[in-house]
């Protein structure tokens, strides 16, 4: 399925109104430690993507929803289940690190 993008105007469509978890990568460009994390998310993608959704959401171009989000650094990934958020991951971690918290909420 892979790494979709999502804007200010599908994020409610996309991610809070979505029929399975949905995992969301606040990132920019600019952002050094959001492209060491891009390849950590599309791995996530590839093998969860029974489980969860992953998309990816520039914060410069849709500031409305990074504010609604609270999103003060990136990258910040935040694990939406039924419109709620259920966690939020905060900077570059590795991998096993990042998939160690995620299956906690994932099974």
């Amino acid at each position: 399925m892979g790494v979709t993008s999502v804007t200010d105007s599908n994020f409610d469509a996309e991610v809070l109104k979505s029929n399975r978890p949905v995992l969301v990568d606040f990132w920019a460009e600019w952002c050094g430690p959001c492209r060491m994390l891009a390849p950590v998310i599309e791995s996530i993608s590839e093998k969860y993507s029974s489980k969860l959704k992953v998309v990816k959401l520039d914060t410069d171009e849709n500031q409305v929803t990074a504010q609604q989000s609270e999103i003060t650094g990136i990258p910040c990934c935040i694990l939406f289940k039924n419109g709620s958020e259920i966690a939020r991951f905060t900077g570059y971690r590795p991998l096993a690190a990042f998939e160690a918290e995620l299956i906690k909420h994932i099974g």
